[in-house]
């Protein structure tokens, strides 16, 4: 019987290497935010070779979105933002953010998230810091308009209100109100902040 020999380097992957690199991801946002962590140096934290981590993730905003358990990819979403003309582009935003929330599993997770946002500011700060690269940034950058990343801004807050108002507090009849009229009526204040 010949005993097994340990090469140098990182250890290979275990049972749960996974949910470590998610763990040391999220350490990672949190300490050194979303620009500056990298693949490598979260392999480096979670104690595994490099490479393992883009065999499980992709790319820094995949691992983001995993680690921050984000109920939709934000690169997704920003890819229904950016398919279609600009003048309906208030009406794709409040679809696809209105349509995370609609689902049980959605608005449980988006309850969660938006509690964590609330209560710390680590996880503001990485939520902010990612969602603005992948969401904020493209979307922006589309629009021939002065002052785009504030506009953009203004749609975020009058989307966030909303979702508060008919997920969270449950005001009606914002809360009973059915999907179609909500984006009906918000499409069009969307837009001004946009493009008006």
């Amino acid at each position: 019987m010949t005993a097994s020999r340990r090469t140098p380097g990182r250890r290979p992957g275990g049972p749960d290497t996974r949910g470590e690199i998610l763990d040391a991801a999220r350490e990672s946002f949190a300490d050194k935010g979303f620009a500056a962590t990298s693949m490598r140096a979260v392999a480096r934290q979670a104690g595994v070779d490099a490479a393992l981590v883009h065999h499980y993730f992709d790319s820094k905003d995949e691992l983001f979105v995993e680690a921050m358990a984000i109920p939709v990819d934000p690169r997704v979403i920003a890819a229904r933002i950016l398919d279609g003309p600009p003048e309906q582009m208030g009406r794709r935003i409040a679809t696809a953010f209105l349509g995370v929330w609609e689902t049980p599993d959605g608005q449980q997770r988006m309850q969660a998230l938006f509690g964590s946002i609330a209560s710390s500011d680590q996880v503001a700060r990485m939520m902010r810091e990612g969602i603005g690269q992948m969401i904020i940034q493209p979307v922006s950058q589309s629009l021939d308009v002065p002052d785009a990343a504030l506009r953009v801004g203004l749609v975020g807050s009058q989307l966030i209100g909303a979702a508060i108002m008919r997920y969270v507090v449950r005001l009606e009849p914002v809360a009973s109100v059915d999907l179609e009229t909500l984006v009906d009526r918000l499409a069009p204040v969307l837009q001004q902040h946009l493009t008006g």
